[in-house]
């Protein structure tokens, strides 16, 4: 027994290692000896890994010294470092041609007729290449791409131009893709260990990340396999989040903040040439907070094909499947909780871009303060995919979808429209594509990848319901299990919604009230009062600068009206400390007399308010009622926070068709036609 716990137990790297040699043979690489040849050579990853996985594809130590040796011998002799380029300039003049890896972009020579290269470390600008290499892999003509080449010298006197010549060229990508193989090698992992071999392959060391971190990480892949899928993840620096796009995949650009053309992204009219869009997988903002387009139309054409995938340019209408990613980072200093409460998750984009249209197009938003920063011990040293068989796999996967995996096993609830229902179902396809490639997946995987899935758009719905008001009321995600027929409900963790008014009964003398703030938007308010024998006198406390009027006005009504509620109130022989506070930093409230006389009776008879009701409307001095502001917004606020029961004057009963039918029958309602009818409503009293 004793000798199966020590075989096993140390064997979950070892075996999974194991598995991923004798599963993936020849396209694995042990991540550290990337790391190690990384540090040394500015080239990204792809290009390592390649020339890693041709030469050092091993479990024996022997066969992956002496590869390592070959691949420094390679990148020694071969990578051009930007500081070496005349060096290797002059050994090519010398032998009349050379063998470089370098990135290579291309640009048309209309005055020469010819195609002329850019070399980035060698820093030549216009070396001649073949139109046949420029028709076979477009992405020289957009961003570059890096390349073995052969480089020769022709130099000829008069001849305009460079004498730099490249003779052949080979991208630094995997030449074929065999998914049946594919397939049949992920049959012999389990959900988790599959995971794990994800996760590892893109560098990370899964033994570091907590269960919902993991997944956090493998939804960034999720536009890698999804057409014209829409990702935002906003968080703390540092937590890795362009990484992914940067340097695991050839098949993905990252534009880095700053200023951007409707040409360069979407259409050039002067060339009729596709932008970035079209000839790239994926397209990932770096420093959302930086994007500026230069063209006043830019952001509307952005709208156009985050939502259809096609975009207009003058008479030509587009196509293009690349997925959209925007990173950033959040505002320092300030914690995820109090921007949920003073603002939004979006707000470190641009202000022409908070638009809630534009956000409605985002398919999910990754909260990025779940991930932990990077540190070293977070990146892996043992095996993975190599990245470009990795890239490859994820590239394959876009021809297929698994958009419909959910209609077996389960229904959406019916507070989700279109645009929710296209998001949920993309991202469970791309997880499930991640996941289950081969498509062999259980009710339970596809109900994981279903509560993320309903998670992450929920979150885009809550900061849309913040920035565009009532048109996005319905943020209660659920689905059905049509087997039980039972309906669940999804949260957002950081909303924290629910427990603002707490269940049960509270002390007798504590009110929630709902009323319009000081920024103009609906906030819930808590009033709190306490009794002490005393000769009838009224203190309040209150925070910032919020007026005192309301709650004097209140107490010269409860003191003349007293008897009216019940014999057994008696204001000259108590003293009475009221304090209020707000509970979402909506600023100084306007209607508040109603209530504080129904917490001043509730104290004095030392009876509490019914268990989780909002009070709405006011009253004046003379006992007249004035109805409730915003009602539909004021009672979306209300479920929010948590509540059951509703009190309104009957007033109010005129606004009640600008109150979606699904939201009113969340609520018990009740309604007062007088303060004391008020008072008797709230304390449950017939």
């Amino acid at each position: 027994m004793d000798k199966t716990i020590e075989e096993t137990s140390p064997a979950l790297d070892g075996g999974l290692d194991k598995l991923l040699t004798e599963r993936f043979a020849g396209r694995v690489v042990r991540k550290d000896l990337t790391k190690l040849i990384k540090e040394g050579a500015n080239v990204p990853v792809y290009v390592l890994e390649y020339l890693l996985g041709m030469y050092c594809a091993s479990s024996d130590d022997d066969t992956i010294r002496s590869g390592m040796e070959t691949v420094k011998q390679i990148l020694t002799e071969n990578f051009v470092r930007p500081d070496e380029a005349e060096k290797v300039k002059s050994k090519i003049r010398e032998s009349g041609s050379f063998k470089v890896i370098d990135k290579v972009t291309v640009k048309l020579n209309e005055a020469r007729d010819i195609y002329e290269a850019l070399l980035s470390n060698l820093g030549i600008k216009n070396a001649e290449i073949s139109d046949g290499y420029v028709r076979q892999f477009e992405k020289l003509l957009v961003g570059g791409i890096w390349c073995i080449i052969t480089i020769q010298y022709r130099f000829e006197e008069n001849k305009k131009g460079s004498p730099f010549v490249i003779s052949d060229l080979k991208p630094i990508q995997m030449p074929n893709m065999d998914m049946a193989a594919l397939f049949e090698a992920r049959k012999g992992f389990t959900e988790e260990q599959w995971i794990d071999a994800l996760l590892r392959s893109t560098g990370m060391e899964p033994t570091c990340f907590k269960e919902r971190a993991k997944w956090h990480l493998l939804a960034r892949m999720i536009p890698l396999v999804e057409n014209n899928y829409n990702l935002c993840e906003l968080g703390p620096r540092g937590t890795g989040k362009s990484h992914i796009y940067k340097e695991i995949s050839p098949n993905s650009i990252l534009v880095s903040g700053g200023q951007t053309t409707v040409a360069n992204l979407f259409y050039n009219m002067s060339t009729r040439k596709v932008g970035l869009v079209g000839l790239w997988d994926t397209v990932a903002f770096d420093e959302v907070a930086g994007i500026n387009f230069k063209d006043h139309d830019g952001i509307q054409i952005m709208k156009d094909f985050m939502a259809s995938g096609s975009f207009s340019r003058g008479r030509e209408s587009i196509n293009a499947s690349a997925a959209m990613v925007f990173v950033g980072n959040l505002p320092q200093g300030q914690s995820v909780e109090s921007l949920v409460k003073t603002s939004h998750l979006f707000a470190p984009f641009p202000d022409e871009m908070i638009d809630s249209a534009f956000f409605d197009r985002f398919h999910a938003y990754i909260p990025g303060w779940e991930i932990p920063k990077m540190r070293p011990e977070f990146f892996t040293n043992q095996y993975g995919l190599i990245v470009d068989y990795l890239a490859e796999w994820l590239r394959e996967m876009r021809k297929r979808s698994f958009a419909d995996a959910i209609d077996k096993w389960f229904k959406l609830g019916n507070n989700l429209n279109q645009r929710d229902t296209i998001a949920v179902r993309r991202t469970v396809s791309g997880l499930l594509k991640l996941i289950y490639p081969d498509g062999d997946y259980t009710k339970d995987a596809v109900r994981k990848c279903l509560e993320y899935a309903l998670e992450t758009r929920r979150r885009v719905k809550e900061q849309l319901k913040k920035i565009g008001g009532m048109e996005f009321y319905d943020v209660h995600f659920s689905y059905i299990d049509l087997e039980d027929q039972q309906e669940r409900f999804i949260n957002v963790p950081e909303q924290g919604g629910g427990g603002l008014i707490p269940e049960g009964r509270l002390n007798p003398g504590t009110l929630h009230t709902i009323t319009i703030g000081a920024n103009g938007m609906p906030g819930l308010y808590r009033m709190e009062i306490q009794t002490i024998p005393g000769s009838g006198k009224l203190s309040v406390s209150v925070s910032g600068s919020l007026s005192r009027e309301p709650v004097r006005v209140a107490f010269d009504y409860f003191k003349a009206n007293a008897a009216r509620v019940s014999a057994s109130i008696h204001p000259t022989e108590k003293d009475f400390h009221l304090h209020l506070v707000e509970l979402q930093n909506s600023g100084s409230p306007e209607m508040l007399t109603l209530s504080s006389l129904i917490v001043l009776c509730s104290a004095a008879l030392a009876k509490p308010i019914q268990s989780q009701m909002v009070v709405m409307g006011d009253m004046s001095l003379g006992g007249t009622i004035t109805q409730a502001r915003n009602l539909a917004e004021s009672l979306q606020v209300a479920f929010d926070a948590g509540a059951k029961r509703i009190l309104l004057p009957m007033s109010s009963v005129t606004d009640l068709p600008t109150v979606p039918g699904e939201l009113f029958a969340k609520f018990q309602t009740s309604f007062y036609s007088d303060p004391v009818d008020a008072v008797f409503k709230a304390l449950g009293v017939e």
